[in-house]
């Protein structure tokens, strides 16, 4: 197998998006859809034209600006606090075995629920206000992040932790210094799985109900909806596209690129 260098992948993904783009513009300019051909498929020149006047006129006055910024301050709360409650719970697990086995239960149950399944519940509980949200993003976060923490820490070879233990580390010294750099590629699995569960339910949640006092980018995609602009619509789901690409290609891969990568773990 011929070996792939960085440039070639670059190359190939951007024919595949202009072949994508050149799709969508060959569909628009066909009318396949008639008169609701515009509404469907508008062209890339009006979704070009609407990204731009999403971040300047917004919706109601208010620049779209101000509906990201509030999504990734709820998100950016609830990745932290997902991520280290994750850390403290399946170190945990490393240190007692019956906290082990009780939270290993609750992590299979609470993983298996969706975040917008308990969005009524939530809201009963503690009413409609951004805490709901920066709940429902630890939810997302806080369980892929601990299963695969908890499968990095096992998979740890014996050899390590012995090696450990001749040097005299115990508790939290064996958990920093053997477990969590021997299941580093776990740990950014889990932060990749988390990190996308995370984006999802933030936006599902923001449109299923909006919170007027931080009101967020899955509410202006719903209003968009609404009021019938789709190409304000499409251009802002073009913005979470864009959002997710520099979080993973401008952050988790330089991470991985130079943690498990650099030190023979895995092949980016």
């Amino acid at each position: 197998m011929t070996k792939k260098t960085p440039v070639k992948g670059i190359v190939e993904k951007l024919v595949f998006v202009a072949v994508v783009l050149a799709a969508w513009e060959i569909v628009a300019r066909a009318h396949v859809f008639g008169a609701r051909s515009e509404i469907i498929f508008p062209r890339l020149e009006t979704i070009a034209r609407a990204f731009v006047k999403n971040f300047v006129m917004g919706y109601a006055g208010v620049s779209l600006w101000v509906y990201l910024l509030n999504s990734m301050k709820l998100l950016l709360e609830g990745m932290v606090l997902g991520i280290l409650l994750a850390f403290v719970f399946s170190g945990l697990c490393m240190v007692s075995h019956g906290f082990h086995n009780v939270y290993s239960l609750v992590v299979a149950v609470a993983d298996l629920l969706p975040g917008v399944a308990l969005l009524p519940v939530v809201i009963i509980i503690f009413g409609v206000n951004p805490g709901v949200i920066v709940f429902l993003v630890v939810h997302s976060v806080i369980w892929p992040m601990s299963r695969n923490l908890i499968d990095g820490f096992k998979s740890v070879p014996k050899l390590y932790v012995e090696a450990g233990r001749n040097l005299g580390l115990s508790g939290a010294g064996m958990l920093f210094d053997v477990y969590f750099p021997a299941a580093m590629s776990y740990i950014l699995s889990g932060l990749k799985v988390g990190w996308a569960r995370a984006w999802r339910g933030l936006i599902s949640a923001e449109m299923i109900f909006g919170i007027a006092a931080a009101p967020g980018i899955g509410m202006y995609i719903n209003q968009m909806r609404t009021n019938m602009n789709n190409a304000e619509m499409y251009a802002t789901l073009v913005v979470i596209i864009i959002i997710g690409l520099v979080v993973q290609y401008g952050i988790l891969n330089p991470i991985e690129k130079h943690t498990v990568v650099k030190w023979g773990m895995r092949k980016l």
